[in-house]
């Protein structure tokens, strides 16, 4: 069927307001629209009319779109929302296979999910069961006294708890979620009226120039310089679930100019290591996740957390480490290889990283205890130990990142070993 086929008016048209709900749905799916394009789009609406069908959308076409990569988010959410009566009952049938595995069964456009988050906006769509279903109607009242605290409880739900509608809903804090990070002081330095630092050189070039007389003294200051912000995932079969939600997590950040990191990179391991940070520069987050989980093979499989690491360590360290970068390792810490040297390879991890966060989903647990043999290996090598598992783990990382002295549950855990010992 052509995408222009009939368009269905309604007995008492609110050809306006409809126009109005179709551009707050694009600007919820990506597309900049702004108030003077609405009204622009509903006068040449008015002007053209619908002599044929296909002038209303290409009307709206010229509006609103004025880049390639928008064509298809608009042609998805104008065939669901101007063509298809039941658009939210099929929307919610293409939400359910995300909760699988990253490379889904059900093949959907990218353009077609941000077409669905769209024009949900975060309701459900509520299909009546039978027909007295239809006929009774219940009178809700919204009591907004516990809408902090109900806020609050979501951010704390654990990723692997959550249904279909509230993973939908988590992304879409995660994608406006930031990590900021301080700016480190570098040897450099640079002319500066207010600096600390008397510039010996140009001083003494101004004491020639004025013939051995100090007139005045040039001061400089250090320079600053920012950080890289190295994160290896883990995406084997016990953190899938997890791992999404990270990398939606680290899409944002890797999207955000104003964080202050030199540079993103993201590393996947399982059962062997793959480079995903140029999948990450795609502005559609299910475009870059889509193509991030294609080109890693291993996902949801096994764990060889020592043999990944040494990987790392040997081809990709001396590349994006640089000077003081910041190592975010996500996983369990389940490691099923026995034959490498997981000890060596974080003391080496460790010694190149200016910090060494581990973010590990089974803190979640409060009688959490490092019995297994790969966690009491690699926590006395990271500098912090923290959870992973809700919204409000990630927005802590956040305020410690930049604090050294956070360790998290590392020392509680130690001493608990020892005791053990």
């Amino acid at each position: 069927m052509s995408k222009y086929a009939s368009l269905e008016i309604p007995e008492t048209p609110r050809l306006a307001q409809n126009i109005v709900y179709f551009s707050r749905a694009l600007r919820r799916a990506g597309i900049p629209i702004g108030t003077g394009r609405v009204i622009d789009a509903i006068h040449a609406v008015l002007a053209v009319g619908f002599t044929q069908k296909k002038d209303f959308y290409w009307t709206l076409h010229a509006c609103f779109v004025n880049r390639p990569e928008h064509k298809a988010v608009f042609s998805q959410i104008f065939r669901l929302y101007w063509r298809d009566p039941q658009y939210l009952e099929h929307m919610m049938s293409m939400m359910l296979p995300t909760i699988g595995n990253m490379r889904e069964d059900r093949k959907s456009l990218d353009a077609e999910k941000r077409a669905v988050e769209a024009l949900l906006n975060g309701h459900k769509a509520q299909v009546p069961n039978t027909i007295e279903d239809k006929k009774q109607e219940t009178l809700i009242e919204a009591d907004a006294s516990y809408t902090m605290s109900e806020a609050e409880r979501f951010k704390t739900l654990d990723f692997e708890q959550m249904s279909v509608s509230e993973i939908v809903q988590a992304k879409a804090m995660l994608s406006r979620l930031k990590l900021p990070v301080k700016p480190l002081s570098s040897r450099r330095t640079h002319a500066n009226r207010q600096g600390q630092l008397v510039d010996k050189a140009v001083t003494l070039r101004s004491l020639i120039r004025q013939g051995g007389n100090i007139q005045k003294l040039y001061y400089k200051k250090k320079a600053q310089r920012w950080p890289n912000l190295v994160v290896l995932c883990d995406i084997s079969g016990s953190m899938s679930q997890y791992s999404r939600m990270v990398l939606h997590f680290l899409h944002a950040i890797s999207n955000n100019t104003g964080s202050g990191w030199a540079q993103v990179y993201a590393f996947t391991f399982g059962t062997r290591l793959t480079n995903i940070t140029h999948h990450l520069d795609k502005k559609d987050v299910d475009a870059a996740l889509a193509a991030a989980g294609a080109e890693a093979q291993d996902w949801a499989g096994g764990t060889r957390i020592g043999e990944c690491l040494h990987r790392f360590n040997n081809d990709w360290s001396r590349r994006v480490m640089g000077q003081g970068a910041v190592v975010l390792l996500i996983t369990d810490g389940l490691d099923r290889d026995q034959e490498s040297d997981l000890e060596k390879e974080m003391r080496r991890l460790r010694l190149s990283s200016r910090r060494l966060i581990w973010l590990n989903p089974l803190l979640r647990w409060d009688q959490f205890a490092a019995k297994a043999t790969g966690i009491r290996i690699m926590l006395p090598h990271v500098d912090s130990f923290r959870p992973s598992h809700s919204i409000a783990s990630l927005e802590d990382l956040a305020t410690i990142i930049s604090k050294r002295e956070d360790i998290g549950e590392k020392s509680r855990l130690l001493h608990a070993m020892q005791n053990q010992i």
